[in-house]
């Protein structure tokens, strides 16, 4: 065993799309730094970022239902949906300033145009979209939305939706053409490869084991190099701890107060993937219905198309499951090695609240593929199982704590930054919107981290980020430059569907 120590400015634990995003941020900013990343599998982007554990649509609030809540008065309150909008408008803002500045080239190799749709069936919930459409549509964000109930329109917006569908049920769709497809694998194997040619250290299968606090206020980390079996030490003046579903364990390693009265409840998921190219070519969206009563909102039913290894792609999902593992490589303890002390009626208070979802989950699970079949054939009234087949989507791990609105044990649907008052540490949890939103995310960390430097780095945020420290609904003219200027430097110019 080895106890070598070697000391580092920053260090980040996990190769997926956040550490990614935060290491070449920081490289823009300081690129004296020194940077090491460590990740336990054999190369990046493959676990929670990987584009087959991901759904790939880029989250922009255009299609996507749970986040816009109605009222009840019956009014839509599309704050989240504004801000969700909003932050993957600074997503495409940096994307654009790494391609603009050969960072990263082939943007189309992770970004595509792709029209976002919602389609909802029954009186209820298309008054539902009807509201929705015209509360958004007043928003510059969401510029260019279309609404429709006539079949003779939407059988042109998705063809293999209306085929085989009978008349008599009410229909209603919005549809709005400057949506994306990104495949965050990709992007996150592209910046690492980037940060790999700025002298940032990689050390692919190395497990962080544990860390503490040393006296000098550093934080050292034991790191197993899964290859050779010895035990390195590092230390670092600050750690980031993006490692998905892995995260939550880290962080109740490193003992910060912060990070106590906090569980995390595991979901999984499959999605149907379709195996018949000449069905995949008769769909040209991403189009998101409703999701069932008791299901949680990462289980949003969409037809999905996606583009993996520049081949089309076809996939509807996705089915919720349980599996007691954090991470798709995790081990089966992950739930159970989580319950602590200090979190354990947090995480009890939580498994009574969430009696519906715990059973939602179980007729997941249970769910033979004829039964899968029957929720696609809402979707495709045609499709035949034949033409489908399963692919395990990746492990999520929601966020549960005692908040003032909930009380104790509720559970979060979103993404979620822990650090420690003094800003030596930060871990980021939960799921959606996630890897669309990483950059305002890791902005956020900078902020929460790095207060000191804020000042200086400010000139160079806003060249990165145009939109930076503004609200671009009230600068109507910085959206519309910002939207004509990512549109062009990420490739989205273009917005026509492939020939059917």
């Amino acid at each position: 065993m080895s106890n070598r120590e070697t000391k580092t400015d920053v260090i980040l634990i996990g190769a997926g799309i956040m550490s990614a995003t935060l290491g070449s941020l920081l490289k823009e900013l300081v690129p004296e730094w020194n940077i090491k990343v460590f990740e336990k599998l054999e190369e990046a982007g493959a676990e929670s970022s990987n584009e087959w554990n991901n759904a790939g649509t880029g989250h922009a609030a255009l299609c996507e239902l749970n986040y816009t809540a109605e009222k009840a008065d019956g009014s839509i309150d599309i704050s989240k949906a504004v801000k969700i909008n909003e932050q993957f408008l600074v997503s495409k803002q940096f994307w654009s300033y790494l391609v603009n500045n050969k960072r990263i080239s082939n943007p189309q190799d992770f970004i595509m145009p792709l029209p976002h749709m919602s389609m909802v069936l029954g009186e209820k919930n298309v008054a539902f979209l009807k509201k929705r459409f015209e509360a958004l549509s007043k928003n510059p964000l969401f510029q260019g939305m279309e609404y429709s109930e006539r079949r003779d329109q939407l059988a042109e917006w998705f063809p293999l939706i209306m085929d085989g569908r009978t008349a008599n049920e009410p229909i209603a769709a919005t549809k709005i053409d400057s949506g994306t497809d990104v495949n965050f694998g990709a992007l996150t194997r592209m910046l690492f490869d980037h940060l790999k040619s700025k002298d940032v250290a990689i050390h692919y299968k190395h497990s962080v084991n544990d860390m503490k606090r040393t006296s000098d206020g550093l934080w050292e980390l034991k790191v197993r190099n899964m290859e050779s079996g010895t035990v390195e030490r590092h230390q670092a003046k600050f750690v980031f701890i993006g490692a998905g579903g892995g995260s939550l364990h880290l962080l109740q390693k490193s003992g910060i107060p912060e990070g106590k009265h906090i569980g995390g409840f595991p979901v999984s998921g499959l999605f149907m993937v379709c195996n018949n190219q000449e069905i995949v070519e008769q769909h040209h969206a991403k189009v998101y219905g409703k999701a069932k009563v008791g299901a949680p909102p990462m289980s949003v039913p969409h037809l999905d198309t996606r583009y993996i290894n520049n081949k089309k792609s076809l996939l509807f999902g996705p089915f919720a499951g349980f599996s007691p593992k954090f991470l798709k490589t995790g081990s089966m303890f992950d739930l159970v090695t989580s319950i602590k002390p200090h979190n354990v009626t947090t995480m009890l208070a939580a498994g009574v609240k969430e009696m519906a979802l715990t059973k939602y989950l179980i007729q997941q699970v249970m769910l033979s593929n004829e039964k899968r079949l029957e929720e696609l054939r809402e979707f495709i009234p045609n499709a035949k199982l034949e033409d489908w087949g399963i692919v395990v989507a990746g492990q999520r791990v929601q966020v549960i704590k005692d908040t003032e609105a909930g009380g104790k044990g509720t559970l979060q649907f979103g993404t979620e930054v822990i650090s420690a008052e003094d800003g030596s540490i930060a871990a980021l949890l939960g799921a959606s919107p996630g890897a669309s939103t990483a950059v305002q995310v890791m902005v956020d960390v900078i902020h929460r981290c790095f207060p000191q430097h804020v000042k200086e780095w400010e000139p160079k945020l806003k060249e990165m980020i145009p939109s930076y420290g503004l609200s671009v609904l009230e600068h109507p003219e910085l959206l519309q430059k910002l939207e004509s200027s990512t549109s062009r430097s990420l490739g989205l110019v273009s917005n026509q569907p492939a020939k059917l």
